[in-house]
């Protein structure tokens, strides 16, 4: 893992929003450190072709996504729209 203190953000989270369930399922502090890993560009587990569509998606504008697990071991995601206006925590189940 990276020093979040000398990462700097490569784009705008916009207006951040969870799901109920995710909410519920995931700790307050696991998600704000999951945000803080996505929009330093740390995607979580995706596969090769989701991390280079996020990073076309960084140069273009697309909707960026990234895939965490909660230490209870709850998989969520957060998706950034392309225009970055919102950022949203939901689980796989929400989408």
């Amino acid at each position: 893992m990276f020093d979040v203190t000398t990462v700097a953000p490569k784009f705008s989270l916009g207006r951040m929003v969870a799901t109920p369930n995710a909410l519920a399922n995931i700790p307050n502090g696991e998600i704000l450190n999951a945000l803080s890993r996505h929009v330093r560009g740390d995607w979580g587990t995706l596969d090769a072709d989701d991390l280079q569509s996020n990073e076309r998606a960084l140069r273009s504008g697309g909707r960026l996504f990234s895939s965490y697990h909660s230490s209870q071991n709850v998989k969520f995601w957060i998706i950034t729209e392309c225009d970055r206006s919102v950022t949203t925590v939901l689980l796989p189940e929400d989408y």
